[in-house]
Parts: C-alpha cells; structure tokens; sequence
C-alpha cells in the first residue's frame, strides 16, 4: 500500500545493510512503524539523510508492506527543531517512551499530536519537567491507562488537597499517613489534572509517581533514559 504525505517523526534510527537505515517512526495515521531508508548511508542519500533527524516534523511517502514499510520520499513538514542540553535530552527520554510503550501500526492520532505539542513547548523554553510530566499523563490516557487524579480509588471521594495519598498503579490514589515514603499531597495530583504546575516539591513527586507508573506499565522494565541522563535532569 501508498502512502504519501504521511505526517511523521523519527524517533530512532540504526544502521541497517551497507548503506541503509531502519527507522522507528511515529506517523500520524498509521501509529508507529518501522521504515527502511535505503541507501541514505551513501554519498549519494547523503541529502535525504540529514532530513531524516530526530524532532524534525516530516512528510513521508512511504510503502506499506507487512510489519515494515520503505521510504520512497522524506521532506520537512514545518521548521526544524534544535534541542541542545537537558532539552535535548528530554526529547530523547519521550522518543524512548514512545518507542518502549506503543506498539507498531497502532493508529494512535491523539499520541503523535500530543508529542508534537510536546516538541513545540519544549522547543519554546517551556519549563521540561512540567512538559515531560503533561506529555506522560496524556500519553498514559491514549493507551488506556487513564490516571485517577480526583477522587480516591475505592471511595471516589474527591481528593483533599491537605491529605496524603499513595498511587496505586492498578486503581490511583489511596490515603496513607503523611509519614510514608513516597506519598503525594491530594493538591499535587489535582494540580497534575488540571494541568496546572504544582510547587517544586510536587513536581518532584509527581516525577517520582509516573517513574513507577510507567515501570508497571512496562512490566517492572526500565527505560535507558533513567541511567544515562544526569541526576539533576528532569527525566531523571
């Protein structure tokens, strides 16, 4: 099958034959695919090359065969994004997400708009641990693991923004004694729901929250982006 125009990120990229690149890509209408880009390696696919970089909106005309598809054509959808230092680093973090969390050609429309938000905020100088904090909730959503952050699993007693809670991957906040390691302020997860960013102590916490989140959902699995990123970088 076609595919032309296809809105797309790369999220990855590895050497593949002689001359040849396989590419984890995120598309707009067919979800996350893999896609061979041959001869981009050589001196002659040397121009196609430096248009296939990370965090660079593209339009992809593409052929779809099975699991993976063949590029036929790569050109810049919009202008291209330069992220340097923590920035930089944070975007590797959400190609990492992406890429361990979705599965290939699963149409997920809302997910490659988010990240594109996602890029464009970052790229503006918005604050990245905030950002990656947003990105990581909507994207949990997307996949069907909305996040409870309102009412009390259980119960479904609104959150008290003065009270304790502990999050429970399978079922959301429980309250816990202010004592217990780990816990979050009820003003903490309203905030994340209301998509406002809560004091630096909150935000801290919430990091730590969907650190544990994400390892559930990636079955007690580890992102590499945890390791290798300094300790003070936001995704840490």
């Amino acid at each position: 099958m076609r595919v032309d125009q296809q809105p797309a990120f790369v999220l990855h990229a590895r050497a593949y034959r002689e001359t040849s690149l396989l590419l984890e890509c995120l598309t707009r209408d067919h979800g996350r695919i893999g896609v061979i880009a041959r001869g981009v390696r050589s001196e002659r696919g040397r121009s196609l090359r430096a248009t296939l970089e990370p965090f660079q909106p593209l339009a992809m005309d593409l052929l779809l065969r099975g699991e993976l598809a063949t590029l036929r054509a790569a050109e810049p959808a919009g202008p291209a994004r330069r992220l340097g230092g923590d920035v930089g680093l944070a975007g590797l973090y959400l190609n990492e997400l992406l890429v361990r969390l979705t599965g290939r050609q699963d149409p997920q429309p809302g997910v490659f708009d988010a990240y594109a938000i996602t890029l464009a905020r970052l790229a503006n100088g918005e604050p990245p641990g905030w950002t990656l904090r947003r990105f990581e909730r909507d994207l949990l959503a997307a996949l069907g693991y909305q996040l409870v952050l309102e009412h009390e699993s259980g119960t479904a007693q609104p959150l008290r923004p003065e009270a304790h809670y502990r999050y429970r991957a399978e079922s959301g906040p429980e309250p816990c004694a202010g004592t217990t390691g780990g816990t979050l302020l009820g003003a903490w997860l309203l905030a994340l729901a209301a998509d406002v960013p809560p004091e630096p102590a909150g935000q801290h916490a919430l990091r730590g929250m969907m650190r544990e989140l994400i390892r559930f959902h990636l079955g007690g699995g580890e992102l590499r982006s945890w390791h290798v990123l300094a300790g003070g970088s936001p995704v840490r």
